[in-house]
């Protein structure tokens, strides 16, 4: 897959070319900690986002070995709660790996990072190219192939009293660890789908039962394809087969809470579709 992440990398021709850009030292550190789910250093606290999409450049292609390719992209921050809470007034644009995907039901390993959370998620898989010229959410949906229910589980990954900011959480790629795709939905009518993805409820439950975030669709900057539209706008550009993750429906739940797990069911779906996950206590 062709990685264009952002018209910002456009004219670098080597990551040294911003003063802020994490040093290979820096990122060698990230990684070896990142990879052993223990704290890390923040990334680029210092920077600009400039600087911090070349750090997460940099980042994703030293992560290659240990998650793979890049296979698409995700949007953070999406709520307006979330932006307030790191100072931000807008999202922030992070990557998905190809061995961080698991399927519906999986037992997960408790801890799968340093500081490992729960969201519950939205994945649209990318039918082709023309998607770049969309402007509404409908017109999102018309080159959408499927959307997926997602879990994630992302790690924040840095050590107490580290600043976790929208311009470390850039460096980062925005904590991408883990995440359980659901049953692939086909979208037969866009307009009719745009509809049902803001009018839908999205309710996250633990092992027992009980809701800890229930939201409607529109809590994801009032339509969930609105996120691929601003990832678009930030000079994103989408092929073909490229996962879209929009943004968490609610808080961040960490894991603890769950009981030993969460479903996520979206009402409103076709199908009013639910996908679940297990977590296994460590030995």
């Amino acid at each position: 897959m062709k990685w264009v992440l952002g018209t910002a990398f456009a004219a670098l021709s080597a990551a040294s070319a911003w003063a802020g850009c994490a040093s290979d030292e820096e990122i060698a550190a990230f990684v070896a900690a990142y990879t052993a789910n223990t704290p890390a250093q923040a990334l680029g606290a210092e920077g600009s986002m400039t600087d911090a999409l070349c750090t997460q450049k940099k980042l994703a292609a030293a992560l290659e070995p240990h998650m793979g390719p890049v296979i698409g992209y995700k949007a953070g921050l999406t709520a307006r709660p979330a932006q307030e809470r790191f100072g931000m007034k807008e999202p922030v644009q992070g990557v998905l790996y190809r061995d961080m995907m698991l399927e519906d039901g999986a037992a997960v390993p408790l801890p799968w990072g340093a500081v490992p959370m729960v969201e519950a998620d939205l994945v649209l898989v990318v039918g082709d190219a023309a998607i770049n010229a969309a402007q509404t959410p409908a017109g999102v949906l018309e080159h959408i192939a499927a959307i997926r229910p997602f879990i994630e589980l992302p790690d924040l990954t840095l050590a107490g009293g580290q600043p976790i900011t929208g311009v470390t959480l850039t460096a980062m790629g925005v904590g991408p660890k883990l995440g359980v795709l659901g049953a692939a939905i086909a979208v037969e009518n866009p307009v009719t789908m745009a509809d049902a993805l803001a009018a839908m409820t999205v309710t996250l439950r633990d092992a027992g039962g009980k809701v800890l975030v229930s939201v409607p669709g529109k809590a994801v900057m009032g339509n969930p394809a609105n996120p691929v539209l601003w990832l678009m706008s930030k000079g994103v550009g989408l092929q073909p087969g490229d996962l879209v993750s929009v943004g968490s429906f609610g808080p961040l739940v960490p894991p603890q809470e769950t009981g030993g797990g969460v479903s996520v069911s979206y009402e409103g779906l076709p199908g009013d579709p639910v996908i679940s996950v297990s977590f296994l206590p460590s030995s």
